[in-house]
C-alpha cells in the first residue's frame, strides 16, 4: 500500500504539465528508536528551548529565525518573510536540461523519491514524458524546492515511473584525488587472478538480506528477552520478574504447537 505523499506539485516540460505527487522511496521508521526516560520514575523527558542568557524557557510564539553576522549579533526572519522569498519551484518541477543517463557520478546522487501522477487525467503527459526521456537514455535537470531549500535534482524513468533523486552542490563534493593519491594505479598481475578465482566462488544473486542491520537484530533480541522478564499487574503495568520465578504469560506459539499435535499422541504424552 502506497504511503500518503508529502509534496504535492506539477511537471513540467515545455508546454506539457502533468499534476504530481512525491514521496521518499526509502524509509528509517522499521529503526529501532528509543525515548529519553527518567530512571527514577520511568516517565518520559521532555525537551524544550531555553533561553542561552537567562535560562528561562521560550515559548513556541517566541521563537524566531536568526541568520549570525556577528558573535551574539543575528539578523531575525519571520515565518511571513522566509514565506515571502518561495520560489516557483516550491509547487513546479520544471525541466529545463537533460543530460546522458551515465554522465552524473554516483556520489553526486543524495536521497531518491518516487514521483507519480496524481491525476488520472495526467497519466497520458506523465507517460509520454518518462517514455521520451526513457528513449533518449538522459536524465532532466530541475530545481524543487525541500524543506525551505532549493535543491537540485536529477529525474530518472525508472519502469512505469520516475525516480527523482536530490543532488548534492558542488561545493559538497570532496575531489576523491587527495585521498588516492597514493594508492598503486595498478596490482601485481600475478595476484589477480586469485582474488578472481574467490571473487567468482563467492558471487551470488543480490538480495535485499545482504545488507541486513546485525546491530538492529541485536537490539530487537534485547527487548523481546526484556519483554519475556516483564508480566502484567492488575494495574496493568508490567512487573518485572526475578530470575526463573513463575509468569502467567500464555506461550501462544506453543499453545498452537500442542492443538495441532495428533489426537493419539496427545493422549500418550497424557
Amino acid at each position: 500500500m502506497a504511503l500518503r505523499p508529502y509534496w504535492k506539485g506539477y511537471l513540467k516540460l515545455s508546454l506539457v504539465t502533468c499534476p504530481v505527487a512525491m514521496s521518499p522511496a526509502t524509509s528509517e521508521s522499521e529503526k529501532v528508536r528509543f525515548h529519553t526516560l527518567n530512571k527514577a520514575t520511568g516517565n518520559r523527558v521532555v525537551s524544550q528551548y531555553v533561553d542561552s542568557v537567562t535560562r528561562k524557557p521560550v515559548k513556541d510564539d517566541d521563537e524566531i529565525k536568526g541568520y549570525a553576522r556577528g558573535e551574539n549579533d543575528y539578523v531575525m526572519l519571520t515565518d511571513d518573510e522566509l514565506d515571502a522569498v518561495a520560489l516557483d519551484t516550491v509547487k513546479t518541477i520544471d525541466i529545463e536540461k537533460f543530460v546522458p543517463r551515465d554522465s552524473i557520478e554516483w556520489v553526486y546522487l543524495e536521497k531518491p523519491h518516487y514521483l507519480m501522477p496524481d491525476d488520472p487525467v495526467g497519466h497520458e503527459a506523465f507517460a509520454v514524458i518518462r517514455d521520451a526521456m526513457a528513449a533518449d537514455k538522459v536524465l532532466g535537470i530541475s530545481r524543487l524546492v525541500i524543506g525551505r531549500r532549493e535543491r537540485a535534482i536529477v529525474l530518472e524513468p525508472r519502469g512505469e515511473g520516475i525516480v527523482v533523486w536530490t543532488l548534492r552542490f558542488g561545493d559538497e563534493v570532496r575531489p576523491e584525488a587527495s585521498y588516492f593519491a597514493e594508492v598503486p594505479e595498478k596490482a601485481d598481475a600475478s595476484l589477480v587472478p586469485l582474488v578472481q578465482s574467490f571473487i567468482k566462488g563467492h558471487t551470488k544473486p543480490w538480495s535485499p538480506t545482504m545488507v541486513s542491520d546485525p546491530v538492529q537484530s541485536a537490539l530487537l533480541d534485547i527487548i523481546a528477552e526484556k519483554k519475556k522478564a516483564l508480566r502484567p499487574t492488575r494495574k496493568g503495568k508490567a512487573k518485572q520478574v526475578d530470575g526463573e520465578s513463575e509468569s502467567n504469560v500464555i506461550d501462544i506459539m506453543e499453545a498452537l504447537r500442542r492443538s495441532l499435535q495428533p489426537r493419539g499422541k496427545t493422549k500418550k504424552a497424557s
